[in-house]
């Protein structure tokens, strides 16, 4: 969620003067591109997660404060709910053995994280949504107590003006309501960022684009919220109408959710930036000192401190980011897709064939975003997150009007873009073992038709089996779930049966929501 804000009341000159500043910041951005006054590339990339906290029992706990107070870190910093709390690994430059580096943080990271957790009596968990979450786990009371959440909170309900609804046909239907934006903080992702110029920006976020729902495919790790089996990847749909501003009416009319696909290809990054500002009404009109056009003409470079705010509140899966290091503007495409966990094996895996796929694709003579139509690419997102590594999807014929053809995703996986992925690696310069080491964790997935959502679905099932109920089956599975996450082992390799105790372990029912 990044920058702190001051909640200190908002009024209708706050907003105007917002809503003239965040013009002003779009002409800057449009100069700042058109005199290519940003930073030369230099292959950085960036990651974070964003984590659960649980107890030993797999129930949530609300302790982040006291969790990062141990922990003392800048690393690791709260996130929306008291639940959460996420972890930043330093910008690395993609080459060498930059994987094994990046695993090898994280691991270190984490397991200094999970020590000072557990003098709290918690257990760090990556995963997309814990399964274990209640509704009633998930409100106003339990947001974390960060100024940008609370105004984020009221603006949002301002603006919705009436409780936020979430309604989820999958392997089961999940209706529940809420009046607050919290239920957004079930969902724990990977956010994968990579500072391109700008005249690469278009081609690396169309390429983004096309690939999230062959990503959502082969990492899908979120099959259950408040009790309930729903999408093999629920984050999307659970994101999107937790943080849906808009009335019934509004939704009727065709009116844009803040949380979406996006509807086109892009020529540049102003594209995005554009519409944001066109299609999205602030939510934090929250000015700061600096005049964006005085500091161009100046000849200095502006912070777009209003843009860059606004963007923050306009959730594309594929974000463009503006910021200033050094004294020097950069552009990167953030990759929100990915849920967390379930290993970090699992996670630089899922990095890998990211960073590998987008830059084979961005620099293919025939692009596949002028193979493949838009409608396409979202509808193949949208299938993905039903269905995750079972999904079947829409993807190019090989050869010149080859046409459209729909494949599993597995099959179009190991046979396409494995390959293109390695070969994107190589061209990183990254070390042919790191490459091999991961890209084979995602082939041995697709081969085994297993990721996490998979596994925690036949998990689920199995303890089911054994006696226990709804409750104490999600429960048990968490459980096993967290243990084997620690061990580290990637997921493909997890078996499902495990002994899972006696029915009388359980909790009490949690779960108590709608459902039809």
């Amino acid at each position: 969620m990044g920058e702190k804000v001051a909640a200190d009341g908002i009024d209708l000159a706050d907003r105007e003067r917002y809503r003239r500043k965040l013009h002003e910041c779009l002409a800057g951005l449009r100069t700042l591109l058109a005199e290519k006054r940003f930073d030369r590339p230099k292959n950085l990339i960036g990651l974070e997660i964003e984590l659960n906290l649980a107890g030993s029992d797999g129930l949530p706990r609300m302790l982040n404060s006291q969790v990062l107070e141990r922990i003392a870190s800048r690393d690791f910093q709260t996130e929306l709910a008291r639940c959460n709390l996420e972890v930043n690994i330093a910008p690395h430059r993609l080459a060498g053995r930059v994987l094994d580096q990046l695993a090898e943080e994280l691991r270190t990271g984490l397991a200094y994280a999970d020590r000072k957790a557990r003098e709290v009596a918690a257990r760090i968990v990556m995963i997309g949504i814990l399964p274990t979450l209640a509704a009633t786990d998930l409100t106003a009371a339990n947001l974390s107590a960060i100024d940008r959440y609370v105004l984020l909170n009221d603006q949002m309900r301002a603006a919705r003006g009436e409780d936020f609804a979430i309604d989820i046909q999958g392997v089961e239907h999940l209706v529940s309501r809420s009046a607050s934006i919290a239920p957004e903080a079930a969902c724990t992702s990977v956010q994968l960022h990579l500072q391109v110029t700008p005249g690469r920006f278009a081609a690396v976020w169309n390429a983004a684009q096309a690939i999230a729902a062959v990503q959502i495919a082969v990492g899908a790790n979120s099959p259950f919220l408040f009790g309930r089996e729903l999408w093999r990847e629920s984050r999307p749909p659970v994101f999107q109408q937790s943080t849906d501003t808009r009335a019934p009416e509004l939704q009727a009319q065709g009116v844009r959710p803040r949380t979406w696909f996006g509807e086109r290809w892009v020529d540049s990054a102003y594209d995005l930036f554009e519409e944001n500002l066109r299609y999205f009404p602030p939510l934090l009109p929250i000015c700061g000192p600096q005049d964006p056009l005085r500091t161009l003409g100046e000849g200095g470079v502006p912070d777009l401190a209003e843009l860059v705010l606004h963007n923050g509140t306009v959730y594309r899966w594929n974000r463009p980011v503006y910021a200033v290091a050094d004294g020097k503007a950069h552009l990167r495409v953030e990759n929100r897709v990915l849920p967390a966990g379930p290993t970090v094996a699992d996670v630089i895996a899922n990095t890998a064939f990211y960073y590998g796929l987008v830059r084979a694709l961005a620099e293919e003579p025939r692009p596949i975003w002028t193979r493949l139509p838009f409608a396409a690419a979202a509808a193949n997102f949208d299938t993905a997150c039903r269905y995750g590594i079972d999904a079947d999807l829409h993807w190019p014929r090989p050869g010149r009007g080859g046409g459209i053809a729909e494949i599993p995703a597995v099959r179009l996986v190991r046979r396409e873009l494995l390959p293109l992925a390695a070969a994107g690696l190589d061209a990183w310069g990254v070390e042919p073992a790191d490459r091999d080491l991961y890209l084979g964790i995602i082939e041995d997935r697709c081969a085994r038709r297993v990721n996490g959502a998979s596994w925690q679905a036949a998990a689920f099932h199995h303890a089911l089996r054994q006696g226990l109920d709804r409750d104490a089956a999600l429960t048990a599975m968490t459980r096993r779930y967290s243990e084997l996450m620690h061990a580290g082992d990637p997921v493909h390799t997890w078996p499902v049966a495990w002994p899972v105790g006696a029915p009388s372990d359980a909790p009490g029912l949690r779960h108590v929501v709608e459902s039809a």
